[in-house]
């Protein structure tokens, strides 16, 4: 039996339906299930509001669990990098538009998260033909900063723990500007570099030939005399004499 060769064997291709794509769209659909919860009842009902906060720390949760199986299982797909972005900044910007509409998170904190996150998107597909720039270490804090802050603001909480929230959620505000402005500096610099490269490219194709061509005259020259000593040596016959002849 041939054992199999793992280099030029073709791969099996990874299916788009999978755990992980599964818990992205699933994540997708709480959305709507969360601001519907949270609006109950005017938005302050004591119960509902802990419901709502659940179901947000569930479709948080879900976001660090459905990236580490696709990563540990071999399921990374296309249909998962476009659509676990779009997951989370659903959650996040529903639940930031949703606390300003209640009037309990300050209108210029929910503009300033979402400005950012559109204007990082689009830095993404401005330099996704050149590089992926990977999420820092920023990044994730940012994202957590966010998560813990929206929670605790979605439960019904007062007192130390309400200012707790507030305090997090300003922060979660400052490190989203830095790492908003630490993003562009990436990016210009991505395409600085892709234009240094085209340039660099596009001199060396408009480079004239160094090599001289060779000079007609004197090739038909030297291959006349090449002709003339190759030329075989003709035998001319002898004339014949009379007595020769039979």
């Amino acid at each position: 039996m041939r054992t199999p060769d793992h280099i030029t064997d073709p791969v099996d291709p990874v299916p788009v339906v999978n755990i992980a794509n599964a818990l992205t769209v699933f994540r997708i659909l709480l959305v709507p299930v969360f601001v519907a919860v949270l609006f109950i009842d005017g938005g302050h009902d004591t119960v509902w509001r802990i419901v709502a906060a659940v179901i947000f720390a569930g479709a948080a949760f879900t976001d660090r669990v459905d990236g580490r199986l696709a990563r540990e299982r071999g399921l990374v797909t296309d249909f998962g990098k476009m659509a676990d972005p779009i997951a989370d900044k659903a959650l996040i910007g529903a639940a930031l538009i949703g606390l300003s509409i209640l009037g309990d998170l300050s209108w210029w904190v929910t503009g300033i998260i979402l400005v950012r996150e559109l204007w990082v998107t689009l830095l993404r597909f401005w330099v996704i033909r050149y590089a992926v720039i990977p999420a820092s270490r920023g990044g994730k804090l940012k994202t957590l900063l966010q998560s813990v802050g929206i929670g605790l603001l979605v439960l019904p909480l007062n007192g130390v723990w309400h200012t707790i929230a507030m305090v997090i959620m300003w922060a979660a505000v400052v490190v989203t500007v830095v790492t908003g402005v630490d993003y562009t500096w990436q990016a210009l610099r991505v395409r600085v570099r892709a234009a240094r490269s085209d340039s660099t490219t596009g001199s060396l194709r408009k480079a004239p030939d160094s090599r001289k061509a060779p000079d007609s005259r004197k090739t038909s020259d030297d291959r006349k005399t090449s002709d003339a000593r190759k030329a075989p040596d003709v035998i001319r016959p002898s004339p014949r004499r009379h007595s020769d002849t039979v």
